[in-house]
């Protein structure tokens, strides 16, 4: 790894300890997958079909080489050592009946497999949350059966089903997993998951290819049928007890939701002093609305960070200051669009800065 490690300063040590410092902020420690991510070289529906037995290794999985996957894993260890922070070698096993340790690397190099499998850990994490994290990230994933679509056969006995199993590139039906004595529970019910789950002895999430999206989306679970019995009666037995939780968390979340309205609602007129206070509640209200999957929702919104904020000002600028919308509607590119209004965004921002 000697080989790889290369100065932060350069673009891509920039890239490498920008993708580090975010996810180590939000989580407190990182990992070499999450770097690949945060620089947009591993996207995560890959990271998904790699731990699912589908991939022999993380490399061949992307346009990226091998030479520059190590140096930015050898970034991220000048930058984590730079900072101080501790090394945690964790194992990856793939989520498929076998569960086999998972290759980073076609050579299968010893050196830069366990260098892709160390994670950094703050040292200001308390022992007790340094061994949860390290728990966590030990624990094998579930495993996982995709929902059939089209035609297919098993690849062992050339049977088919309305669920696969992906294995090393071979395409396994479940009774030659000997998974087909499982019932199948429809995601929905969040109480009755988790305790199918608990009480399964063997269980797989139950997921399907969303083409429009390009990834997979989690449909429910294949649990043992006594399981799902028992959580069955467990939920009967105390749904008066979790329809009132429902109820007090439904009360705290939007008390949280006005005190964050509030807060993002201040933050705008400090950051832009000439923004009439009644336009920054509305702002806040738009861009905090839970469930809207806005700016004001995501990680860096919740903290009120300023480019979140200065996000969502943008944003309502540009639909309720400009022409942008009827743009739209007239057939105008969204990229051209967003070209021809972008002095007027500037003037609006400019005179709420000035106050």
């Amino acid at each position: 790894m000697n080989s790889v490690r290369q100065d932060l300063d350069t673009r891509l040590g920039r890239r490498v300890a920008a993708a580090a410092q975010d996810v180590l902020g939000r989580r407190g420690w990182v990992s070499p997958l999450d770097v690949l991510s945060g620089i947009g070289w591993l996207p995560w529906n890959l990271v998904d079909t790699w731990q699912q037995g589908r991939a022999d290794c993380v490399e061949e999985l992307v346009q990226i080489s091998p030479d520059k996957l190590a140096a930015a894993v050898g970034l991220l260890r000048t930058w984590a050592e730079g900072k101080g922070l501790l090394p945690e070698e964790v194992a990856y096993p793939a989520a498929t009946r076998d569960r086999r340790e998972l290759r980073f690397t076609a050579g299968g190099d010893e050196e830069l497999e366990r260098a892709y499998r160390t994670h950094w850990v703050s040292p200001d994490l308390s022992e007790a949350k340094r061994k949860r994290v390290t728990e966590r990230q030990q624990k094998a994933p579930d495993l996982v059966v995709v929902e059939a679509f089209g035609e297919w056969a098993c690849a062992e006995c050339g049977g088919s089903g309305a669920h696969l199993m992906m294995d090393e590139g071979r395409t396994l039906c479940l009774t030659c997993v000997d998974m087909d004595h499982l019932v199948f529970l429809p995601a929905g019910s969040a109480a009755l998951t988790r305790r199918a789950k608990k009480e399964s002895g063997l269980s797989a999430v139950v997921v399907v290819w969303n083409r429009r999206r390009k990834r997979y989306q989690r449909q429910g679970l294949l649990v043992e049928e006594a399981a799902l019995e028992r959580a069955e009666e467990q939920c009967l037995a105390d749904e008066d007890a979790r329809a009132r939780r429902r109820d007090r968390d439904r009360v705290r979340r939007a008390e949280w939701d006005v005190d964050f309205q509030a807060r993002m609602a201040g933050e705008i007129v400090r950051m832009f002093p000439g923004c009439p206070p009644e336009r920054a509640d509305r702002i806040a209200r738009h861009a905090g609305e839970r469930g809207s999957g806005r700016v004001g929702r995501s990680a860096a919104g919740r903290e009120l960070d300023e480019r979140a904020v200065r996000a969502a000002v943008v944003a309502s600028v540009r639909h309720e200051d400009t022409d942008y919308d009827a743009m739209l509607m007239a057939g105008v590119p969204r990229e051209t669009a967003r070209e021809r209004i972008a002095s007027g965004i500037d003037r609006v921002l400019a005179g709420w800065e000035n106050g």
